[in-house]
């Protein structure tokens, strides 16, 4: 199975630690394809070396060959939000997990999808939880292979 892992990179850290504890959760189910979102190296600044566009159909390319997603969304991302809805609209699975912050809400358009499962989680233990029953919710009808 290959799992295309978004969260925040440009809007901000914060979340690196979690990132990297829930991708390798993920790694237990499959290959994460976007590992690198979850490395400590990785600064705001994001990917050294290759250009925006590089970036961008490096992504792209990743998506396509994805089974499904899984998107830490409380630190509000514009490029998440773009993967999640190309995610969508290429018919993969989608699931994003949030923790609720002093009063902050998810955003309508994703906690009102009726497209995309969303999670609300406390710990990086409960997320990992909502992930195996998500992924198990989709494994058999996935094909061969993923």
């Amino acid at each position: 199975m290959k799992i295309y892992f978004g969260g925040s990179i440009r809007a901000g850290r914060y979340d690196q630690v979690i990132y990297h504890q829930l991708i390798q959760g993920l790694q237990g189910y499959g290959t994460v394809l976007t590992e690198h979102v979850g490395d400590p190296e990785l600064t705001q600044w994001g990917d050294d070396g290759p250009s925006d566009q590089m970036i961008y159909q490096r992504d792209m390319a990743w998506l396509t060959e994805a089974s499904l997603m899984v998107a830490e969304v409380t630190i509000p991302s514009l490029g998440v939000g773009y993967e999640i809805g190309r995610a969508e609209s290429r018919g993969i699975p989608v699931l994003c997990l949030y923790r609720e912050q002093d009063g902050r809400k998810l955003s309508a358009m994703i906690a009102g999808n009726p497209k995309v499962t969303v999670a609300e989680y406390s710990t990086v233990e409960e997320a990992l939880v909502y992930i195996g029953s998500f992924i198990g919710s989709y494994s058999a009808a996935l094909p061969e292979g993923d």
